[in-house]
């Protein structure tokens, strides 16, 4: 059970950051999202975080309903578990290319690696935008943002 965060649980950022505010779990989705990585061990090895940390965080994301949890055996060995995004999980492709977009910009390093999202079938690069309802693509500098009941946000 995540913890509520602050006093205002109300918040759709703050409901969202109960249960993604911690680094190693976007560090988790985002293995999930850009390598597909499944299993613990993938995990561990493209993270390097202790096994304790991932275990709970993992359960977290299972119990959250970000991930699911699924049973595989591979020829001759014993039955483990592996953690798929679900399509919550997924939706969370957005966020990940937000930030890596966030700090390509903000961060940048001349080392750096950032998230690069593609068309599946096509391969054409798609990048993150605000759209208006008639398609106009607008600048993050133009944007006025306030609080609005969850029920009277336009869906995407």
């Amino acid at each position: 059970m995540v913890k509520v965060l602050g006093k205002d649980s109300t918040c759709s950022i703050a409901r969202s950051l109960e249960v993604l505010g911690d680094a190693w779990t976007l560090l988790i989705v985002r293995e999930a999202i850009l390598s597909g990585a499944t299993r613990f061990q993938e995990f561990r090895d493209a993270l390097g975080v202790a096994p304790n940390i991932l275990s709970k965080r993992l359960a977290t994301l299972i119990e959250e309903g970000v991930m699911e949890r699924r049973t595989y055996r591979d020829d001759g060995a014993r039955a483990r578990d592996e953690y798929v995004l679900s399509e919550a999980g997924r939706s969370l492709s957005v966020v990940i290319a937000a930030l890596g977009e966030w700090g390509r910009l903000q961060r940048p390093r001349p080392d750096g690696t950032s998230p690069g999202f593609t068309l599946e079938d096509s391969g054409e690069p798609a990048r993150l935008a605000f759209v208006t309802a008639d398609g106009e693509v607008v600048s993050p500098a133009r944007l006025v943002a306030r609080r609005t009941e969850d029920s009277r946000v336009p869906a995407t």
